[in-house]
């Protein structure tokens, strides 16, 4: 089970984009641009006939920009160079520096089953699941062994560059703030639809959490 950090929506209501890459610098005499990587799917990005490019601050309509070309770079891991149709010298390519590259929505692509982007993840209610199921629906104690809802994810936190690791959900209780591993033994069911996340915590979650 993993989450993916590509395909980040501009806001949390209903997205109309997902950002792809960022703009850094203008790269060579040419017009071209190097831009840092925001998606898990770099090797897409060479096979793009267009995107879209708007300044960060979502102010203004992202423009449509076709590609006269664009590839990995293998000088610095993690960026990509893009050169865009119309703009040929540095002081052209240098006014996108900052600049969000955009692809519409429609475009995300489809995850295997087990694999979540962190869009879909942020915002659901988080959901405790007792460690052990009720006997039965008619049971005195069958009242507080059902789920109960823990809080919502605020975000998702990923391991640093190269270290291997489980991402973590932030979840926002009412008692502060707490992270759990995004773990198929933990978080036992996911319904991006429902917005909903179903968890069973190991003793001495919440404690470690604390410290």
């Amino acid at each position: 089970m993993t989450a993916c950090r590509s395909c980040l929506p501009l806001s949390r209501e209903t997205p109309r984009w997902v950002l792809v890459a960022r703009i850094l610098r203008a790269r060579g005499n040419k017009g071209e641009v190097a831009a840092e990587i925001l998606t898990d799917f770099p090797e897409r990005l060479p096979r793009l006939r267009e995107v879209f490019a708007g300044p960060a601050d979502g102010k203004n309509e992202p423009r449509r920009m076709a590609l006269k070309s664009c590839w990995l770079s293998q000088n610095h891991s993690g960026q990509a160079v893009f050169h865009f149709e119309g703009v040929d010298s540095i002081s052209e390519a240098e006014k996108f520096r900052g600049f969000e590259v955009l692809l519409p929505f429609e475009q995300r692509v489809t995850l295997p089953a087990g694999q979540y982007f962190v869009s879909d993840l942020m915002g659901c209610s988080v959901f405790e699941t007792p460690a052990s199921p009720p006997v039965f629906a008619s049971s005195p104690c069958f009242l507080s062994e059902a789920p109960s809802l823990l809080g919502m994810v605020r975000d998702v936190q990923f391991p640093g560059e190269g270290i291997s690791g489980t991402p973590l959900l932030e979840v926002e209780t009412s008692l502060g703030e707490i992270l759990i591993p995004l773990a198929v033994d933990i978080c036992t069911n996911i319904d991006t639809n429902a917005r909903r996340i179903d968890v069973l915590l190991p003793e001495g979650l919440r404690d470690l959490n604390r410290e």
